[in-house]
């Protein structure tokens, strides 16, 4: 069986999707905006990584197996509404 791969994935390899989910949400205006936004979608399953971009009023999220109703909930739950 030279040169034929295994049947099985080992544990020990793990291929990561990442995926991006942008959302405008115009109520940010400062630094307490912002870390309250990011404090808030960290504690959300899946996901890496969350910018805002004030000047634009625009938050990204980064993460595998997002939940587009968890990230929307968090944002809520941080009292800002999502467009």
């Amino acid at each position: 069986m030279a040169g034929r791969p295994p049947l099985y994935t080992p544990l020990w390899y793990s291929r990561r999707v990442s995926e991006t989910v942008v959302y405008r949400v115009p109520g940010i205006s400062c630094e307490h905006c912002e870390a309250v936004i990011r404090h808030g979608l960290g504690a959300v399953a899946g996901v890496e990584d969350v910018s805002v971009d004030l000047e634009r009023k625009v938050v990204t999220v980064q993460g595998n197996a997002l939940s587009d109703v968890a990230l929307r909930a968090a944002i809520a739950a941080a009292e800002y509404e999502v467009e």
